[in-house]
């Protein structure tokens, strides 16, 4: 058995700044839902507390009762063995339950947690404990994504808030950081410390000679592609890339405007001019491979930025690599509605490496493997290049 009470801070504190996030927001905003991808922040309210009520309350706390019996089928996101679920896109029709009732839902669940860990807990209940915290802060980022997206999505194109800096300049020169042939060891190995189960399975690589920029590609540079024509020549696109930008009719990176002449992004503050020298955001994998075939150079292997890692900054993007979302050898699923948080997703996505200005703090580290379909770019994501 252990103590809990420094787990019981971090529990409260992570409750805390999710909804610090939606102190800017309108009641009206909080219901909105774009696109499928695109979750309101009500939901995410919702979801977040649902996950300890869930597998926590439900299972281990004496006599917990419900706070409504209708929030697992409307909170459950894709958990199979937990029941049905509202379909995803339909969670922008949930006009009801209203935002004061599904603050009083987290309340509810918040308080009934920290009832329940004054208590020592074992060390299973630990372990699903960091996984709910570790949960939320990865909701914390899509919250303030998809609020971007809500507002920037808005005619208006109305503000946010003051103090969300999302364009940070990298002070420092660029070079290649030269990596040497041989046998580099991946995935997590601290047992002490947070990880998510697709980073386990620690292994040896082979990697050949390569090398690795220091920084990552700026919105400048990224403008010299679009003014080379870039979005124009199908031969720096795979086919899927080349079909989705015509499909879309997509010229530039997601939030730009180019206004008489001049590019702005939206950002959290409104539209802005360009920040020039801050890393290029909003891509997708197409893009990001796109440009890196117009430099003459590639993307990373997910292999090759953790080896090199320790070489540059990295944080305040999510860095697109060249490799397949795949189980490392030896992965197992969990049984029962946790197997299904990472392992069900190993099709069809690329590996995103490193963390973003989004990402909440004590959530980030080197052998993070976020993942996402190839064409997803409302994430702050960003390029980093090899050869």
């Amino acid at each position: 058995m252990i103590k809990t009470e420094n787990i019981v801070t971090f529990f409260l504190e992570t409750r805390q700044y999710t909804e610090t996030i939606c102190k800017p927001l309108e009641i009206e905003d909080y219901v909105v839902q774009p696109i499928v991808d695109v979750s309101p922040p009500k939901w995410h309210l919702g979801h977040t507390s649902w996950f300890f009520e869930e597998f926590i309350l439900k299972p281990y706390k004496p006599n917990y009762r419900l706070f409504d019996d209708d929030f697992a089928f409307v909170f459950n996101s894709y958990y199979e063995n937990v029941g049905k679920r509202v379909v995803r896109n339909d969670r922008g029709n949930l006009s009801r339950p209203g935002v004061a009732k599904v603050y009083d839902y987290r309340h509810y669940v918040t308080n009934e947690m920290k009832e329940f860990l004054q208590s020592e807990i074992s060390s299973e209940i630990e372990e699903i404990l960091l996984i709910g915290i570790h949960h939320e802060k990865q909701h914390q980022e899509l919250l303030i994504t998809d609020i971007k997206y809500i507002l920037g999505n808005n005619p208006l194109l109305p503000k946010y808030n003051d103090s969300f800096q999302e364009n940070p300049v990298q002070d420092v020169k660029q070079k290649w950081i030269e990596m040497n042939e041989g046998i580099y060891e991946i995935g997590h190995s601290d047992p002490e410390t947070f990880c998510y189960d697709n980073e386990l399975g620690r292994h040896k690589v082979y990697l050949h000679e390569y090398r690795i920029s220091n920084k990552l590609v700026t919105n400048d540079e990224f403008i010299e592609f679009i003014d080379s024509g870039g979005y124009k020549d199908f031969n720096y696109w795979h086919a899927e890339g080349w079909d989705w930008i015509q499909q879309n009719n997509i010229h530039q990176p997601m939030y730009w405007h180019k206004i008489e002449n001049q590019w702005y992004q939206y950002t959290a503050q409104g539209l802005q001019k360009i920040t020039k020298e801050a890393p290029v955001t909003h891509i997708s994998y197409f893009e990001a491979f796109a440009y890196s075939q117009w430099k003459k150079c590639r993307l990373p292997t997910e292999f090759e930025w953790e080896a090199a890692e320790e070489n540059f900054n990295w944080g305040s993007r999510w860095e697109w690599t060249e490799s397949a979302y795949l189980p490392y050898p030896g992965y197992k699923k969990d049984k029962g509605a946790l197997g299904e948080y990472n392992g069900k997703f190993m099709v069809n996505q690329k590996v995103l490496r490193g963390g973003s200005v989004a990402t909440s703090t004590n959530h980030t580290r080197p052998t993070y493997r976020n993942f996402f379909q190839t064409n997803l770019r409302w994430q702050f994501t960003g390029i980093r290049l090899a050869k």
